[in-house]
């Protein structure tokens, strides 16, 4: 479905919120109940009937009263707005943010959203170039411009006359990392301590590696606070700590940690989620875990008609294996670049590579087959379309090379990178050692983890070309995949330490 089209009868749920908006903008209290006789123009090729006006009626109540529940368990006084500040504005952070404002974004006097990202980043001419072109292939995002009287200035930066800022763009709805798919207009604030320092809910959609110093500067500016913000993380990466034993520093331990908010306000959200696809209302779902006293209602304030949310109680798990899966994407784009998208070479490695992840979740997790299918279907989104498995296939094509770093331009933050170097640093512990099948005797986990022995080699310590991820597929002397999972499925297998303080699971 295209952009607006989330239907309920034959009424896009945005274009009612908008008449909506227009209809009540006289009304002095914002009562949302005082503009449905605005809304005719609805039905292609028709009017709406009665019927029709009531489901949109409904939908909206709902969410009114999904957004008054949270504001109640909250605390939140009529009149004091609940105020929402994303933290991080690559394209999933800034489509999470975008669609908050797309469903609640005319309950003024109720909610308040704004994305924080930092200044000064300039659009280069050949961004601001296919900027112009995105512009005026949109008449509803040209009329939106020229109302506004933004429209000139992408003129004169696409004749080379001035350079736009990322800031400065987004907040007329294009995000430097996905500028194909126009968003709403957002509030951009460029000042930290401004975005967040009186948050009710703070998204992090901040990459793995810059949560830990972001988020250290946040907590300064919270020290003085009375209660403590909700925190969603959407960040996937990991880190490795082998100290005091050998364990995995997810985003959400990251947070508690520099901010000393209770880990009982910190959620993480994932999902087999791409962002340009979620904000143009394909059907999608996703999970947020964390304690049953936030996840339930939060997962409900975020639902909506094309992306459902669940929730779940085990925040760690879930978190490390979002990491996990963007290592093999990056594997599996290099496959298909190296192989010219051959199917067959693509089925072995993915037999391959989820034998290895299924290894590493039984490392990770007392119950594994809980995680099996949100693991498969996050992995399977990736390896299809996310911008890790497009990574691995420019490198393995020599368009991109790893000494280039994984701050991509147009891309963001490669995270699979730094995901790597984390988990073959973690299983390469002897004290994690394993029985060899074939050798019969204790190994390092990763020395049965051949991808990702690869992968390291690729990326990290980049002593070898991307054909070595083919080589670790072809190697004679290895065993079938099967074998891999029967040693992870039989005895004591399970690593508790290896998600680190397990009171920082309990609910």
């Amino acid at each position: 479905m295209g952009r607006g089209s989330s239907e309920i009868g034959f009424i896009s749920f945005d274009m009612a919120a908008v008449a909506l908006q227009h209809s009540s903008s006289s009304s002095s209290n914002g009562n949302v109940g005082k503009g449905w006789n605005g809304i005719a123009r609805v039905k292609e090729g028709g009017s709406c009937n009665g019927e029709h006006v009531e489901h949109i009626k409904n939908a909206i109540a709902s969410g009114e009263d999904r957004l008054d529940e949270i504001r109640r368990l909250l605390g939140k006084a009529e009149g004091d707005a609940l105020r929402i500040a994303g933290v991080g504005a690559g394209a999933w952070g800034s489509v999470f943010i975008a669609m908050l404002q797309d469903a609640y974004g005319h309950l003024k006097e109720k909610v308040q959203l704004r994305i924080w990202r930092r200044a000064g980043k300039a659009v280069d001419r050949a961004a601001a170039e296919r900027l112009f072109d995105v512009i005026n292939a949109r008449e509803d995002v040209l009329r939106r411009l020229i109302r506004r009287c933004a429209y000139l200035k992408y003129v004169e930066a696409r004749l080379g006359d001035r350079t736009l800022s990322a800031d400065e763009i987004l907040r007329d709805g294009f995000c430097i990392n996905m500028l194909d798919n126009p968003l709403c207009p957002l509030k951009v604030v460029t000042n930290l301590q401004e975005a967040v320092w009186d948050a009710d809910i703070v998204m992090n959609a901040l990459p793995s590696t810059e949560t830990r110093p972001v988020f250290e500067e946040i907590g300064r500016y919270w020290q003085e606070r009375l209660t403590m913000p909700i925190i969603v993380s959407l960040s996937k990466g990991v880190e490795a700590s082998l100290l005091p034993v050998p364990h995995i520093i997810t985003p959400t331990q990251m947070i508690h940690e520099a901010t000393r908010v209770p880990i009982g306000n910190i959620l993480y959200l994932g999902g087999p989620n791409i962002a340009a696809e979620i904000y143009n209302k394909e059907y999608a779902n996703a999970r947020i875990c964390g304690s049953e006293k936030w996840r339930k209602p939060l997962a409900m304030f975020l639902r909506q008609p094309h992306f459902i949310v669940w929730d779940n109680s085990d925040l760690v798990t879930h978190e490390v294996m979002g990491g996990l899966k963007n290592v093999y994407a990056i594997g599996a784009g290099m496959v298909a670049g190296l192989t010219n998208e051959s199917a067959t070479s693509k089925g072995v490695y993915f037999a391959h590579c989820t034998s290895e992840m299924i290894f590493i979740t039984n490392l990770l997790s007392e119950e594994p087959e809980k995680l099996a299918g949100p693991l498969l279907a996050d992995t399977y989104v990736t390896l299809l379309k996310g911008r890790n498995a497009w990574y691995g296939q420019k490198v393995a094509k020599g368009e991109l090379r790893p000494d280039m770093g994984d701050m991509i331009k147009g891309k963001g933050m490669i995270q699979g990178v730094s995901a790597v170097e984390a988990f073959f640093q973690l299983l390469s512990q002897p004290s994690l050692s394993v029985m060899h099948p074939s050798e019969e005797k204790p190994v390092p986990p990763v020395e049965l983890c051949p991808i990702l022995q690869a992968l390291y080699k690729i990326l990290i310590e980049q002593e070898a070309s991307p054909e070595a991820i083919l080589q670790a597929l072809r190697d004679e002397t290895s065993y079938d995949p099967r074998v891999r999972i029967e040693v992870a499925q039989n005895g004591n297998f399970y690593k508790p330490s290896l998600l680190g303080n397990p009171n920082l699971l309990a609910n």
